[in-house]
């Protein structure tokens, strides 16, 4: 990791608590360094006051990559996409935290807290954290994700030239 992503912001809700608390505790020992935007408990809070501030951070460049953590992972990958430089994904398993990285230059990962092993967890951020956007092909696609950098003749031109 270049010196800086050496500081991973980290966020969740109360249903990913234990989780960002597992991961933090785990990766911390193999050299990994933290931000941690909270929350600080399994108390019930509202997912977007923890996941705003981790997409921010990473939006506005002082960090490369994130993770956010809610219950199921929906709530906090569709807050943190709100944010225009952000391409969260939402992961489940090893293959799809390396093809996120690989193919769609994903930069920040979110987990769901109550649906996977948390060692899965571990071993999905060291992937997600260590692979490479691959460019070429892929570069070209996700450049036309954010809409006001694409006009909607572009796109239906592109697809007359498909047709």
């Amino acid at each position: 990791m270049s010196e800086k992503s050496n500081i991973i912001p980290i966020g969740s809700d109360h249903a990913g608590y234990k989780l960002k608390q597992y991961l933090i505790e785990t990766l911390s020992v193999e050299g990994f360094e933290f931000k941690d935007y909270g929350t600080y408990s399994e108390d019930s809070v509202d997912y977007p006051d923890f996941i705003h501030p981790v997409a921010s951070s990473v939006n506005n460049g002082e960090f490369e990559r994130g993770i956010v953590i809610c219950g199921s992972g929906q709530g906090a990958n569709m807050t943190a996409n709100k944010h225009p430089e952000i391409r969260s994904a939402l992961c489940w398993d090893l293959e799809q935290a390396k093809l996120s990285r690989q193919h769609n230059d994903a930069n920040i990962i979110a987990l769901p807290g109550r649906f996977i092993n948390f060692d899965t967890a571990v071993e999905m951020v060291k992937i997600f954290f260590n692979t490479k956007f691959e460019g070429g092909r892929h570069k070209r696609r996700i450049d036309k994700i954010p809409i006001s950098d694409l006009s909607f003749e572009d796109v239906n031109s592109d697809i007359s030239n498909l047709l």
